[in-house]
């Protein structure tokens, strides 16, 4: 507990250690375990200065690849600024795989349970670029070795299973897999994976299986996947991309379930919105309410029946980011029950401070709201 305060973190990461991969692929798919090369084919000073101008003097660390290709679409001056932030958290993200160095990260923080997505692996399974068994034969491999990670402190480290989305005729039985070796949610990215998107009627078995197994339904967008993701047709750099991608992927990941009728058709299915922040809730949910469905419900009678907010009160959570502005606001227009809260531990574009941070709210947002976001929303959120 801290300062009287029971803490889950819904959005921490695993980092997953390159080793890990050829035990745990099939003999058949070895060939294609992930290991860290070179960003790029050697070069001459004056080349490298020519393209990279100011970042050309700076070293560019290795990037994971599979057969000699990255698995993130990342611009290189982008990764070495990246680089230089790990320089200065090279504890923080050691003690991001393993699970004692989640353990006393989370004691010195004070955070009690924390539910563990992946880093490399969402990139590893999401590309569209790859067939289905490879892609299944990552994810099967991350959640075989995820559920021995969680097993040191099942109370404390919860493991939602990564699923891929390449075979929809696959994805019930692999979601009955990951149920049967424990798991009780699973994770998924926003974007359209194999052209799909997450209404698409090829999952529909899917959704009825999460509800029927009562599993919690976790989207995490993560920039450069080889996926389509909003903001990567237009923007060459981190800072552009990053900045669309989280959000604007959450805002349409949300219209999708409720614009393609998954939440009406499965009313009891329960989802997360991770890493997006909140503050563009209130008035996608306006928009959706009082633009789209005041205007166009008939177009979408058959799917959509209930104005769209009424479905994100009903089934779905969102993480708030402590720093939002207008923060106070938003949890007053959503309600503090709707809202969770993450610290995206290890990961670079949050500081280590995050659970200070959202302490520091207590005065802003009342102990009756910072409770329900810290303890009793996630565990809604979680079925726990």
């Amino acid at each position: 507990m801290r300062d009287g305060f029971r803490i889950i973190d819904v959005d921490r990461h695993v980092l997953e250690p390159v080793a890990m991969w050829p035990e745990y692929l099939p003999a058949r798919m070895r060939e294609y375990a992930p290991r860290f090369e070179p960003f790029g084919p050697p070069e001459t000073v004056a080349e490298r200065l020519n393209r990279l101008g100011e970042h050309a003097l700076l070293p560019t660390p290795q990037i994971l690849c599979v057969a000699g290709e990255p698995v993130m679409r990342v611009p290189e001056a982008a990764y070495i600024e990246v680089g230089l932030i790990a320089e200065g958290r090279r504890e923080l993200l050691a003690a991001a795989t393993t699970p004692r160095g989640h353990l006393d990260e989370m004691d010195t923080t004070g955070v009690d349970v924390a539910v563990m997505l992946p880093t490399f692996a969402t990139y590893l399974v999401n590309d569209d670029s790859i067939d289905a068994e490879r892609s299944r034969a990552y994810a099967s491999a991350y959640n075989r070795w995820l559920g021995g990670f969680c097993s040191s402190a099942p109370a404390r480290l919860l493991g939602p299973a990564l699923i891929s989305r390449h075979d929809p005729e696959a994805l019930v039985g692999d979601l009955e897999q990951a149920v049967h070796g424990g798991a009780r949610s699973v994770v998924l990215r926003p974007n359209p994976v194999q052209g799909r998107t997450l209404s698409a009627p090829a999952y529909a078995r899917f959704w009825a299986a999460c509800e029927h197994h009562a599993v919690t339904i976790l989207l995490h967008e993560g920039t450069h996947a080889r996926l389509p993701t909003a903001g990567a047709d237009r923007f060459q750099t981190q800072f552009g991309r990053h900045a669309c991608s989280h959000p604007m992927e959450a805002m349409m990941a949300l219209l999708s379930l409720i614009e393609g009728g998954v939440l009406e058709a499965h009313p009891t299915l329960r989802v997360g919105l991770l890493e997006a922040g909140c503050g563009f809730l209130p008035y996608w949910l306006w928009r959706l309410d009082h633009v789209e469905y005041a205007q166009m419900r008939g177009e979408v009678r058959g799917r959509v029946r209930r104005p769209p907010s009424e479905y994100f009160q009903r089934q779905c959570w969102i993480a708030l980011e402590p720093g939002e502005a207008m923060l106070d606001r938003v949890v007053k227009e959503i309600g503090a029950t709707r809202m969770v809260f993450g610290t995206d531990f290890p990961h670079l574009d949050h500081g280590p401070g995050m659970v200070d941070e959202v302490m520091a709210l207590r005065g802003a947002l009342g102990d009756e709201a910072l409770r329900a976001i810290l303890w009793e929303s996630p565990c809604g959120l979680m079925g726990m």
